[in-house]
């Protein structure tokens, strides 16, 4: 088994998400007590946060890619970052290290291929719906990208920044979110990307039934176990 890299910190609340599900995905497909072969680099939340609200987008990604460079030294085969919005600083990353970054936005768009859509609807934080780096790699990969209208995208960037990587989850979010998802999909989104990885915990299938959620979470932690499991 290949030695994941796992960037995360990004929050901590998903990286606890991140990590059960890794090892029990191993686990499923490899029976007994196997886990996945991992080291981590759990970064500071605060100076991302910061780094995020500042746009100091230079200083983000050195400080990522210092962590990444260090994932290597410990014997990382690859490096997955198990945040949708540091993808901003995803060049810089990859110019760090010599083994391969698992990029999350082209693993969602792998999916949407996989599901025969073409209009899809991204949440996620501002910079992610709003920037370049993650939308314009999917519609670079053929997609059309639909975000909510700019009050929604606030409130979105809100709940994720203000209570989900706090682990508070409130029954009043979901109802917010669900009816920002409702209305992507009556403005043409065929399926939703949950584009944060702490959205999965909010909302699930089951809150739109008919609109399909790829999920980045669950699809970048497929990726990245097999990813592990393959001969490289």
């Amino acid at each position: 088994m290949r030695t994941i890299g796992l960037l995360h910190g990004m929050s901590s609340v998903a990286t606890v998400d991140y990590y059960r599900r890794i090892n029990d995905r191993v686990n499923e497909l490899r029976g007994g007590h196997e886990r996945a072969e991992l080291v981590l680099s759990s970064v500071n939340f605060g100076v991302i946060e910061r780094c995020v609200r500042a746009e100091a987008w230079d200083e983000a990604g050195q400080y990522l890619a210092g962590k990444a460079r260090g994932l290597q030294r410990a014997g990382a085969d690859f490096i997955a970052c198990g945040s949708n919005t540091m993808h901003r600083v995803a060049p810089v990353i990859e110019a760090a290290i010599t083994v391969p970054f698992l990029h999350i936005a082209d693993v969602v768009a792998t999916a949407a291929t996989d599901l025969g859509v073409t209009r899809l609807g991204l949440l996620g934080t501002a910079p992610t719906m709003e920037q370049d780096f993650y939308r314009g790699r999917l519609e670079r990969a053929g997609f059309t990208v639909l975000t909510p209208e700019p009050v929604d995208r606030a409130t979105v960037d809100q709940i994720i920044f203000d209570e989900l990587t706090r682990h508070v989850f409130r029954p009043e979010s979901r109802e917010t979110y669900i009816r920002v998802m409702t209305d992507l999909h009556a403005a043409g989104a065929e399926a939703i990307v949950l584009g944060c990885t702490e959205i999965i915990l909010l909302v699930g299938p089951d809150d739109v039934p008919g609109l399909p959620l790829l999920d980045s979470t669950t699809l970048h932690v497929e990726a990245t176990v097999q990813t592990a499991m393959s001969r490289g």
